[in-house]
């Protein structure tokens, strides 16, 4: 009995980190994309400069997903971009913010629990070459998603790869 329940209270606990069904079967679909998994101390170990704004952007990041997908005539469509919002509705987030900042457009849908506390969070970043998809287990203070998004594009490892994608994107 008692291995019933902790194999019960692994699931469930697993499930409660599980990023979003939508993140997933877009990884699916695009199976080329760029994706990186990060979690709180692995974006700690960015944070080479030890940039105390940095580290206050991430403290509420359990986990992280981030996916780049190539925009192009067949991938990534506006009207694609249009769908996946309304499947992060479906799973129960929110629509809480939209901005544009430095040429790209930023969609940002939040989930929360029952006791008001961010559970997950959804960043659609995109412009005309790339989308980028931040599938995030806890969140970021809404007023700071665009900051967060330049320091990862400045970090000189994760920097290089997202500047060579998007520069393939553009060819």
């Amino acid at each position: 009995m008692r291995y019933i329940i902790l194999i019960v209270f692994a699931l469930g606990f697993q499930s409660l980190l599980a990023q979003s069904k939508t993140t997933e079967e877009l990884h699916k679909k695009y199976s080329d994309a760029l994706s990186f998994f990060f979690y709180n101390n692995t974006l700690r170990m960015l944070n080479q400069d030890e940039d105390k704004e940095f580290d206050e952007l991430i403290k509420d990041i359990d986990k992280m997903k981030l996916l780049m997908i190539k925009r192009d005539a067949t991938h990534a469509s506006d009207a694609e971009i249009k769908k996946l919002s309304t499947s992060y509705k479906a799973e129960a987030f929110e629509e809480m913010m939209t901005a544009r900042h430095e040429g790209k457009n930023f969609d940002i849908y939040l989930k929360e629990n029952g006791k008001g506390k961010a559970e997950g969070m959804i960043i659609l970043v995109n412009d005309s070459t790339t989308l980028y998809v931040m599938d995030v287990v806890g969140s970021i203070q809404l007023n700071k998603v665009t900051n967060f998004f330049n320091s990862l594009d400045r970090n000189s490892e994760l920097g290089k790869k997202i500047k060579a994608f998007s520069d393939k994107a553009i060819d």
